[in-house]
């Protein structure tokens, strides 16, 4: 396919774009064997379904006493013949006899029932019952708590805690999950130099977004690597990005990919070989977002302020990760909250911006508190966020009370 760009009239909506973003990668179908305890927050690359059923025999669900409840029939009283502790082989029920049960032990044969020590009377070596039991009282049955050939772990789920006792119960030892995706993250600019180091002369600004880029990656599930920042060099740029093709799931950068004189992303991307498959998005902010490929290697290249870049991170870097690790990358703003704030807009573009959830609730939903005044380059009003509000293109006022829609941080992939 040529490569080719896309006029500077065209804007995507925020659902195209995603929709785009998502289909420039491909799960991966590469995976690695890992032991249990190491396959925490990875992505499952097989399905796995129970070999056995649990529990393998019937156990008790309380602390009390197994008894056969046709020995009631003459009496509530019953002599005490022993102990089945867990873990044990449980010795069989002598006839007319009850046996202290406890928790999680095995159900002796020709007991059918338990009845709590809660519910008894206890004399000597014999205990008395308030009233019979109903048979299968207090007893979990073979299979009760999970059928044979049930489904443990389905593939492209996100490996978390649960599913590790879940899987441990089972016997497994260890799982097949997806790679790790490989991203390249790079920023562009003359004006910036790495942060903690000098500036050197003139106005030069530390390099915010490629640290923020790099751990934004690392927590959604990649494995990174440091590209360092690129001088604005149409010539240097592409020679960059050729070298990266190949190397990698995806390569993401931030700044030159405006209209400005320096803005040299999207030339240079064309000169290496790539295609541009959409650029710019009716949001606010992170317009000028563009999302291209170069061989096997997709590339998204995000806005250089730095909340810009951290909005086009969420949007779209976070649902190509996701993808890539075979994951359904989760809904955008899911959250219901009522807005705690007056604000009038231009409409036009749908935007994004920082917000504190209050103490108080309006009709059952928590108060959201926007914050900042809508600078892309700033990160000051994240410090006290609790995630990220959304409005529609078509809103033109939010008042008190009205529906917002919002996610966690944390939010990434299903």
């Amino acid at each position: 396919m040529p490569a080719r760009d896309h006029p500077a009239s065209a804007m995507l909506d925020l659902d195209t774009a995603r929709r785009l973003a998502c289909g420039l990668v491909a799960p991966i179908g590469a995976g690695e064997s890992l032991d249990l305890a190491q396959a925490t927050g990875r992505t499952a690359a097989v399905s796995l379904r129970a070999e056995i059923a649990l529990p393998r025999s019937a156990r008790s669900a309380m602390d009390g006493f197994a008894l056969c409840t046709a020995d009631l029939a003459s009496g509530l009283t019953l002599p005490v013949a022993g102990t089945v502790a867990a873990g044990m082989a449980a010795p069989d029920l002598p006839r007319g006899t009850a046996l202290r049960i406890f928790t999680g032990a095995q159900i002796p044969a020709g007991a059918d029932a338990v009845v709590p020590v809660e519910e008894v009377t206890e004399t000597g070596a014999s205990v008395q019952l308030a009233s019979p039991p109903e048979a299968g009282a207090h007893i979990r049955a073979i299979g009760s708590e999970q059928p044979e050939g049930g489904l443990l772990l389905r593939r492209g789920t996100r490996v978390r805690a649960h599913h590790i006792g879940l899987l441990a119960a089972n016997g497994v030892t260890q799982i097949e999950v997806v790679r790790r995706p490989r991203l390249a993250i790079l920023s562009t600019g003359d004006e910036l130099h790495p942060p903690g180091k000098a500036g050197g002369s003139g106005d030069r600004l530390p390099d915010v977004n490629r640290p923020m880029l790099i751990a934004l990656a690392q927590g959604a599930g990649a494995e990174v690597d440091d590209h360092g920042i690129l001088p604005d060099d149409p010539e240097a740029t592409a020679e960059k990005l050729a070298a990266l093709q190949g190397r990698y799931d995806l390569i993401v950068t931030s700044g030159a990919v405006s209209m400005g004189g320096r803005d040299h992303l999207r030339p240079a991307l064309l000169a290496a070989g790539g295609e541009i498959d959409g650029w710019r998005v009716a949001l606010k902010p992170g317009k000028p977002v563009m999302f291209g490929r170069l061989g096997t290697t997709a590339v998204t290249g995000l806005p250089g302020n730095p909340f810009s870049a951290l909005v086009g991170f969420t949007l779209f870097v976070s649902a190509q990760i996701a993808r890539l690790k075979g994951a359904v990358p989760a809904p955008l703003f899911h959250c219901a909250g009522r807005a705690g704030f007056d604000w009038s807009r231009k409409p036009g573009r749908a935007e994004i911006f920082p917000i504190r959830l209050g103490n108080r609730e309006i009709d059952g939903l928590p108060v959201v508190h926007r914050l900042g005044e809508g600078s892309s380059a700033t990160l000051f009003p994240l410090a006290e966020a609790d995630g990220l509000g959304f409005v529609s293109a078509e809103t033109a006022r939010v008042g008190v009370g009205t529906p917002i829609g919002w996610q966690s941080f944390e939010a990434g992939s299903r």
